[in-house]
């Protein structure tokens, strides 16, 4: 059974790289999709690896990085997380995540997570300084997510998400689908191949009075003339990704991973990450995302330097026990602004 599985898994894999070659974007294409709120990570233990783990990232941070990670649980796990989006431009990313093992079936989970810019001046052509009044814009995406072991090596799941766009009177809502796929080998099953799909799914279109407008020609009546929106795609990406545990001792465990990231609307990404675990209750991560033109700022086109890190210290609520609560952290680097911080609660069950 396990041998047509792997057959199965491996005809996956190659048409995600198909698809890859038909969709993937160039340079020209930059810019030109939305929803780029769906590429900003909420998690603090992935984003402090580079967003590298694909292949190995567990619990409830695989929604993003992997969703055939979430199979992994075995009990029930909440993580919230803040965080501090280029610190300085007062945008801030709440999340809450939800995973929990439904019996011989698989994992289910459930994720929230909203961007906020706070209170914006309202302007228009007549008070270009701001009329005195403001408002508050907001994006949602609400995730539900299924994963399943299907043997002691291959891991798979799928992810839809609700996408909602709302800025002053003015509002788009789509969906969005993620797939992956983990397979685990080795005699110590230290080695670990991942592959996902984030971010496929119809064009999204801003609708609402803001896109109508009064006008009256000479003496006529005043009429309402509503503008036509264009659609725009989604941020469609693959990754793909690989990882080594290096056992030391019993008390001591390095992960080193990388992946690969085709992106169908800006330039493709090289995740590099390590992981040091003591006992698995301390654990201090780092990571760097390479971009073409990222080490120079003159050529970068983005804020991002690469630079990433984070530490995690997870304690038993009882001793020997399965419950646990944690504590995480990560810093991305970013010229100009004062970098990105994620802090996050994690609790298991």
């Amino acid at each position: 059974m396990e041998k047509y599985i792997k057959q199965i898994v491996g005809l996956v894999i190659v048409n995600l790289l198909f698809i890859s070659n038909i969709y993937a974007g160039n340079e020209q294409r930059i810019s030109q999709a939305g929803a780029a709120e769906l590429l900003i990570n909420p998690w603090a233990r992935s984003t402090g690896l580079g967003e590298a783990n694909v292949a190995n990232v567990t619990g409830l941070e695989g929604i993003f990085g992997n969703v055939a990670g979430t199979a992994h649980l075995n009990s029930t796990q909440f993580v919230f997380t803040h965080t501090q989006w280029m610190k300085g431009s007062e945008t801030n990313v709440s999340s809450f995540g939800l995973s929990k093992k439904v019996g011989d079936a698989g994992v289910l989970s459930l994720s929230v997570s909203m961007l906020d810019w706070g209170e914006i001046s309202k302007t228009t052509v007549s008070s270009p300084d701001g009329d005195g009044s403001t408002f508050h814009p907001k994006y949602t995406n609400i995730g539900i997510s299924f994963a399943k072991e299907f043997s002691n090596s291959i891991y798979g799941g799928v992810t839809v998400k609700v996408i909602n766009e709302n800025i002053s009177n003015m509002n788009a809502t789509g969906v969005a689908f993620d797939a992956g796929i983990q397979y685990i080998t080795g005699s110590r099953e230290q080695i670990k191949f991942g592959v996902t799909m984030k971010n496929v799914g119809p064009t999204l279109k801003m609708e609402g009075d803001g896109m109508a407008f009064s006008g009256q020609y000479y003496e006529g009546p005043v009429m309402t003339a509503e503008m036509r929106s264009a659609e725009y795609e989604l941020p469609s990406l693959i990754k793909l990704g690989v990882s080594y545990d290096f056992d030391i001792s019993d008390d001591h465990e390095i992960v080193a991973m990388g992946a690969f990231t085709e992106n169908s609307f800006s330039k493709n990404q090289w995740h590099g990450g390590l992981e040091y675990s003591f006992k698995s209750i301390f654990m201090v991560r780092g990571g760097y995302i390479y971009e073409e033109g990222i080490a120079n700022s003159k050529d970068r086109s983005t804020v991002f330097t690469g630079i990433c890190g984070g530490f995690s210290l997870e304690l038993p609520f009882k001793k020997g026990g399965d419950q646990k609560f944690g504590i995480d952290y990560s810093y991305r680097d970013t010229d100009p602004f004062k970098g990105t911080h994620t802090i996050g609660v994690r609790i298991d069950l």
